[in-house]
């Protein structure tokens, strides 16, 4: 029982910290994409709790900025097509 549980916890650590090194590498654009629009970053983004969310949003907006719209979950409620 203690192999099975040890078993469950590091696979769990492994998907959380594979997970969380994607969406630090998406907001971050560690890759040198041309665009923010990735479907596992933007996935992972709406899982995020909303502090992260916004820490996510604003990485994004540095690196990416007036050259491209926002990805889903960055956009202005009130304007779309902006920023948050």
């Amino acid at each position: 029982m203690k192999r099975l549980l040890m078993l469950v916890v590091v696979v769990t650590l492994a998907a959380l910290g594979t997970g969380g090194y994607r969406y630090y590498a998406w907001v971050n654009n560690t890759t040198g994409a041309p665009d923010p629009f990735d479907e596992v970053g933007i996935e992972l983004h709406q899982m995020m709790p909303g502090f992260v969310q916004d820490w996510g949003c604003t990485r994004l907006k540095v690196h990416f900025g007036d050259k491209t719209l926002p990805p889903y979950g960055c956009q202005s409620e009130i304007d779309p097509g902006k920023w948050q």
